[in-house]
């Protein structure tokens, strides 16, 4: 497969699953605000931290209300990383892979562009934004179902699962580093029902609720991260993530679960490792803050490996071939 085709197919599935996750953190976040004691403006201000936007967000907007936030994670062109833009840029990937992918995948991303587009254009008010939001999450569903059912699970499939599975679990990772770091102002607020509202919004947010209840009943904050960083199972639990993208990975390559024979094998193989001996006294000993910081830091650098390994352009070292005398 051409490195192009395969960048293409990776970034598509990486901005729809982008795009699902920050539909999910604003619908959790609006439902949230409904239930909150206090005023809602800091329950804004970390939405934009955990997507990693900040300092962009600041510099433009100044202080973080509903209204702002919702308009840059929403609807700003101008935010690379909003809905409105992870759509753009998903269509604009799919057209450049329309050979290789299906027409169902290549219509569905079309009609979602399109109804993403539509809704910003018409205004979305605090009455239809539930809906619109629905809608995103819905969709992003959607091209998941037709992009299994209907593509070859080979070369291409594996790049597409790669490229989501490794965005999910660094969503997963910012949202909780969040809630730990950020929201909880003072000790004396963890057990109370203000805190048991936030993790279980933290945990709608992952669409994580039910399945932490079946296994676990009541809300503990230990358990929660537990769940959501270690379990094996639960679709977007980090180890989950990171067990599937290495299976992926390594069905690309061609090479044993055991072996690793390039260097976006072996950091994505050492950090799939890590989950699978880590132990959650150990990382709430050492900080679950620091923990999140360093495991975001060994994600990027294994997305920085996949990209050397697959996409990087590379010159054409070409053997001279010289005439030899007659």
């Amino acid at each position: 497969m051409l490195s192009r085709v395969a960048s293409s197919i990776y970034w598509l599935n990486r901005y729809i699953e982008r795009a699902e996750n920050y539909a999910r953190f604003i619908e959790v976040n609006l439902n949230l605000t409904l239930d909150l004691p206090r005023g809602t403006t800091e329950q804004w201000e970390p939405l934009v931290a955990t997507t990693g936007d900040h300092e962009s967000f600041t510099g433009r907007y100044g202080k973080a209300t509903k209204e702002t936030v919702i308009q840059f994670l929403l609807a700003d062109a101008a935010n690379s990383n909003s809905i409105l833009s992870c759509l753009l840029a998903a269509r604009e990937n799919a057209r450049t892979v329309r050979e290789v992918i299906s027409t169902e995948m290549w219509e569905q991303v079309n009609r979602f562009h399109l109804m993403v587009r539509g809704g910003v254009t018409k205004g979305l008010s605090s009455r239809n934004l539930h809906a619109f939001l629905a809608d995103v999450k819905a969709n992003c569903h959607l091209f998941l179902g037709i992009t299994d059912a209907t593509m070859s699970h080979g070369e291409g499939w594996h790049f597409a699962r790669l490229g989501r599975l490794l965005e999910r679990a660094d969503k997963t990772s910012r949202i909780l580093d969040v809630k730990y770091f950020m929201l909880l102002p003072t000790v004396a607020e963890v057990g109370t029902p203000f805190d048991i509202i936030q993790w279980s919004a933290l945990l709608k947010s992952a669409s994580a609720l039910e399945m932490y209840c079946k296994q676990h009943g009541r809300i503990s904050p230990n358990q929660v991260a537990e769940f959501l960083i270690l379990n094996p199972n639960f679709p977007r639990a980090i180890r989950y993530c990171l067990i599937k993208a290495e299976d992926s990975l390594h069905a690309i390559v061609g090479s044993e679960s055991d072996r690793h024979s390039n260097l976006a094998e072996k950091r994505l193989g050492r950090l799939r490792s890590e989950m699978d001996y880590a132990d959650m006294a150990d990382i709430l000993s050492g900080g679950l803050h620091e923990f999140f910081d360093d495991f975001q830091l060994k994600l990027n650098r294994t997305d920085d490996a996949i990209y050397e390994t697959f996409f990087a352009l590379r010159p054409i070292e070409g053997n001279v071939v010289k005439e030899k005398a007659q």
